[in-house]
């Protein structure tokens, strides 16, 4: 049963991989050969294909740069890059499931061995691809890409069935990131001329163009969990010793990223009101499960500080110097969450 499994796991395995990592490399020979290399080395672009692929499923890396050996954490991802590694997981599990001829019994073991080996070439790729001035945190392949193919190795085929908490908590989370992101949409737009300044600042040409529009596209999630933050109240930041929220405003400049024209100018008490939004969040959690048990209610509200908390820590992390060694939320975005945990008891049906 389990040469089956993985005879039949392993070819689609190679195939998630390349169905991201040659994209990839094509536009990593395209960079090399219009930028060139210090080295003049052909094997920089693969290399740097490597780095982009284990990028993007969050893995950060250790840095030592320049000859005054600059060192740093780079952490602060796209999260927005999560959907290429989902696409191509779902798409190599439901081959693999189609290759068992309809075995059910066989779904489980496949999804667990798909994993191990889509997590394994992610921990070599990790080892492998290190240099003395790039170094993948090699453990973050077993700590979370294992578990994150796991997940969406679970959205095909015979789905995993998943508790009511978890689908209550993770609806809430879900609206309150819907209505940031309209929130973070009303704000650019009302400062298209700054985002357009902070374009023309990078003379980014138009190969470069295309690409920076890229990047702020899949840093948009990183910057919804930011607004989200924001009106809770936490706020974020933007660089050590920086702080951004409707209570506090510590920010002297920030870097030419296009999308961080959206960012605000000074204090806001208004902006506080987007707590009481969160409180009804809250209220609306408790009438879809009014008619369910207690049990039901506390398990959502769980779920749903859990998911804040990690998605808080998710979309914040580092860009290599100690400048920018805190930018995003952190996991204290969770207990933003917990103020919908009291309201909605007041109001619970006894």
């Amino acid at each position: 049963m389990v040469l089956r499994v993985l005879g039949a796991a392993l070819p689609q395995v190679l195939r998630s991989i390349a169905w991201l990592l040659l994209p990839t490399s094509f536009i990593a020979l395209i960079a090399w050969s219009t930028a060139g290399s210090a080295t003049g080395n052909t094997g920089d672009p693969l290399r740097a294909a490597i780095w982009i692929w284990i990028g993007t499923h969050q893995i950060p890396f250790d840095l030592s740069l320049g000859t005054s050996a600059l060192a740093g954490h780079l952490s602060y991802l796209p999260l927005g890059a999560l959907i290429f590694p989902v696409l191509a997981i779902r798409n190599g599990i439901a081959r693999t499931v189609d290759r068992l001829d309809g075995d059910t019994s066989l779904v489980v073991p496949a999804r667990v061995i798909f994993s191990i080996l889509y997590a394994g070439f992610a921990l070599l790729a990790s080892i492998l691809s290190k240099t003395d001035e790039v170094m993948p945190v090699w453990y973050f392949a077993l700590i979370y890409v294992f578990p994150f193919t796991l997940i969406a190795c679970a959205t095909v085929a015979r789905r995993t069935s998943l508790g009511q908490g978890f689908l209550f908590g993770s609806r809430v989370i879900a609206l309150l990131l819907g209505i940031s992101g309209i929130a973070l949409g009303i704000a650019l737009v009302m400062n298209l001329t700054l985002v357009k300044n902070l374009t023309v600042v990078l003379q980014p040409g138009i190969f470069g163009g295309i690409l920076l529009l890229l990047l702020n596209i899949l840093y948009l999630p990183n910057a919804i969990v930011a607004t989200l933050a924001y009106f809770s109240g936490v706020g974020f930041a933007v660089g050590s010793q920086t702080m951004v929220s409707p209570l506090s405003f510590d920010l002297d400049k920030i870097p030419a990223m296009p999308i961080l024209g959206a960012l605000p100018r000074d204090e806001s008490l208004i902006s506080l009101l987007g707590i009481a939004v969160i409180m009804f969040a809250g209220v609306l959690l408790v009438t879809w499960t009014v008619d369910l048990n207690q049990k039901v209610l506390t398990q959502s509200l769980i779920v749903a500080t859990l998911l804040a908390a990690f998605l808080g820590y998710s979309a914040s992390g580092a860009l290599i110097t100690e400048a920018m060694s805190a930018v995003g939320t952190s996991v204290q975005m969770g207990f933003g969450a917990l103020l919908a945990i009291f309201l909605p008891r007041m109001f619970r049906r006894t």
